[in-house]
């Protein structure tokens, strides 16, 4: 009788590094500069499938009150029913639904991005995975650079306000960037 070895799969687990990570976005204020936010609290990780990257996923949760842009007004005005409204919607989420290699170090990573409760498919074009380091603690870590534009008001981001001079106060279009390291499991 002979026995048939089952090919292993490599796959492997990492966690986001919540310290060495951080979400950002970009939006327009007044039609004339650019007003930066970030997210202190991100978590989630990453499955990767080390022989075919198209089974690998990523699945990130922030935290909404974990805004953060430099003005305590502006950031409660973020938290409130007229934008994220963290009360009723705590967590924004994102979960892949691909990932494909573009070209030696630039993936796609497509999936599922919720706002609101609201859900859309999103396209990160993403830098990395870094190759693995070890850290003083015999860690391994990878970190990758994400980036994806999106429109708020498909997330029932919807409040603005006329200016005298014409225009609106807050753009419609959002840069998101994230920078995040991933710790082997």
């Amino acid at each position: 009788m002979s026995t048939l070895a089952t090919p292993q799969i490599a796959t492997t687990t990492w966690n986001i590094d919540p310290v060495h990570s951080v979400a950002e976005f970009k939006v327009k204020h007044m039609m004339i500069s650019n007003v930066k936010g970030q997210f202190a609290k991100i978590s989630g990780a990453l499955t990767l499938d080390e022989s075919d990257l198209a089974n690998s996923r990523v699945e990130a949760s922030i935290d909404g009150a974990s805004i953060e842009t430099r003005d305590a007004q502006r950031d409660a005005h973020l938290k409130s029913a007229d934008f994220l409204h963290v009360e009723k919607f705590p967590t924004l989420a994102f979960k892949s639904t691909s990932i494909s290699l573009v070209r030696d170090g630039e993936l796609a990573v497509e999936g599922d991005l919720t706002i609101r409760d609201v859900t859309r498919k999103v396209l990160f074009t993403v830098e990395g995975p870094t190759p693995p380091a070890k850290d003083p603690w015999g860690n391994t870590r990878v970190a990758v650079s994400a980036t994806t534009k999106i429109n708020r008001k498909d997330f029932g981001l919807t409040w603005n306000a006329a200016l005298e001079t014409g225009g609106i106060l807050v753009g419609d279009e959002v840069a998101i960037t994230l920078d995040v390291e991933f710790v082997k499991a």
